[in-house]
């Protein structure tokens, strides 16, 4: 079984008793084409005390979403929980990124460089007791691909088939080969005989945990119970499973000081020492996740990349991650972080450079440009006003919006979308790992380029430029497909439709005097797969 000591992405642990951080192991932001693990590594926990078979797990969550269905979903609270309660054919280790069989009994078998069968693992059954069978498996990919979030990600799928009760046969638009186990741990299967009711409100799956309860509004709390039929690697270690969902800061605290939760998601760093003092443990784990800036392309001056730019290098983005993220953060040299395997420094690096920042403006013509930073309700609000001060001492007049961003008003429309230029923070590495998938969530041919930045309608090339680019990629491998990859960053740097301010590293606290085998990930979510209450 792969242990965490063969990752390499830098984690900085902050013992209970002890703010130094400890040499731990890292943890790799490792793409999904990086191999194929048998089962998913282990968490490594404490030695304090013993772990039970029994007992409950618990955890606090900060993100709220009712949204409970599989299809599709993105919402960091729910879909962690499918990740408990749903298996794919293959699914990620949230801590390694690399694949290991889930509803699969074994890698895919290739019939040609577009043609592949999957085989079920043997005795495979939903939480009801019934079969996991081809069929269901056909109905949950093609729900998938059909679905406006996750069917770019299924782009390279031209059908899909069951050859017989225990087989799923795959046809490809053209090879996919060092992407596809990752690829197709996107989608999580059902039964088939589920109604778009059942989806939407209690919805069943094959993984080692099942819905009790579900109220994902905030205050509310998740219920889980084991799977007693689940015969995979990963089964229900406790007897039942308890998420509070608690977006307040001091709530989440105060829960995990008293050790009335064993983790919480999303440490405040100003309250990581009280937690240290209170016998927690607080990891940091340097990740993807980022505030980024994004522009409404259609909209001048917005329209203008030198404009673009000029914020960026208007960004004293060193003094924000040290006031602002109490220095748990990177600078970003391009679009991955510097751990990830497929990192590749950027043509354009933007350092604080308000001098520059003027000349592009200049160059750009603007004069007087006043204009609204709408700024997500949450985490990054805690950005806006240095970055307000930057803007305005390049000679901008920006206004701050503080407000819960309503996404589906930023859809596709015929008229320029009603914002400027928004602050707002995202991490699709909940979702895989590899530059493609990243890539294709901000600036493929969806939401966010269609609606959103608007910059497939911005009539410059670039977008179609990147999309020919990104094909390239998706049908080369090894070098050749970095290579082009990192032409890719190179353009991204340049248009900066959408792009990092920096990126975070996030952090997680629990109680290791009651948990034992947990560890965080470095995305938005919580993972209990593996890990055992103590006694």
């Amino acid at each position: 079984m792969e242990q965490h000591k063969n990752a390499s992405l830098s984690r900085r642990t902050f013992l209970a008793g002890s703010a130094v951080a400890a040499a731990a192991a890292g943890l790799s932001l490792y793409g999904c084409g990086g191999g194929n693990a048998e089962t998913p590594a282990e968490g490594t926990g404490t030695d304090a005390g013993a772990a039970v078979k029994g007992g409950q797990l618990t955890g606090a969550c900060a993100y709220s979403s009712t949204n409970v269905n599989p299809i599709g979903n993105s919402s960091a609270l729910m879909l962690g929980a499918t990740w408990h309660v749903f298996e794919g054919l293959y699914d990620l280790d949230l801590h390694t990124y690399k694949t290991y069989n889930a509803l699969a009994a074994a890698k895919p078998t290739k019939v040609s460089d577009t043609e592949y069968e999957v085989a079920l693992r043997d005795g495979a059954k939903f939480s009801d007791g019934t079969d996991v069978t081809a069929a269901d498996v056909v109905n949950a990919f093609e729900k998938n691909m059909a679905d406006a979030t996750y069917g770019a990600f299924l782009s390279f799928i031209s059908a899909v088939a069951a050859k017989d009760d225990k087989t799923i046969a795959f046809t490809l638009k053209y090879p996919f080969e060092s992407l596809l186990e990752g690829r197709l741990s996107v989608v999580k299967v059902f039964p088939a005989a589920l109604s778009e009711d059942d989806l939407k409100t209690k919805p069943i799956g094959s993984g080692p945990w099942a819905y009790a309860s579900i109220n994902g509004d905030d205050g509310g709390a998740i219920e889980f119970v084991p799977n007693e039929h689940y015969n995979g690697s990963l089964p229900a270690t406790a007897d039942s499973m308890h998420w509070d969902v608690l977006l307040d800061d001091t709530s989440r605290t105060t829960a995990l000081q008293e050790a009335t939760v064993q983790v919480m998601e999303n440490v405040p760093d100003a309250n990581a020492d009280q937690l240290v003092g209170a016998g927690a443990t607080v990891e940091y784990i340097q990740g993807f996740n980022q505030p980024f800036f994004m522009f409404n392309t259609l909209k001048e001056p917005f329209n203008d990349p030198r404009v673009r730019q000029a914020f960026f290098y208007a960004i004293d983005t060193n003094k924000l991650i040290a006031n602002a993220m109490d220095g748990h953060a990177s600078a970003v040299t391009g679009f991955l972080p510097k751990e990830h395997p497929n990192y590749h420094q950027a043509s354009t690096v933007y350092t604080y450079d308000p001098e520059k920042a003027k000349s592009l403006l200049a160059e750009a013509g603007v004069t007087d440009l006043k204009f609204e930073l709408m700024t997500n309700n949450n985490w990054v609000k805690n950005l806006a006003a240095q970055v307000k001060n930057d803007l305005d001492a390049i000679g901008l007049n920006c206004t701050i919006n503080e407000t819960k961003i309503d996404w589906a008003s930023l859809a596709e429309s015929d008229s320029i979308l009603p914002y400027d230029v928004m602050l707002t923070p995202g991490d699709p590495t909940c979702f895989g790992n590899d530059p493609d998938l990243l890539m294709s969530w901000w600036y493929g041919d969806n939401v966010w380029t269609q609606g959103r930045t608007c910059w497939k309608k911005a009539g410059d090339g670039k977008f179609e430029e990147l999309q020919t680019m990104m094909q390239q990629a998706r049908e080369a491998t090894g070098k050749d497909q970095q290579e082009i990859w990192n032409k890719c960053f190179d353009l991204l740097s340049e248009q900066v439709p959408l792009y990092p301010l920096f990126h975070r590293a996030l952090a997680t606290g629990y109680q290791s005097a009651t948990i034992t085998g947990f560890q965080p990930i470095a995305t938005t979510g919580l993972v209990f797969l593996g890990a055992s209450a103590k006694a």
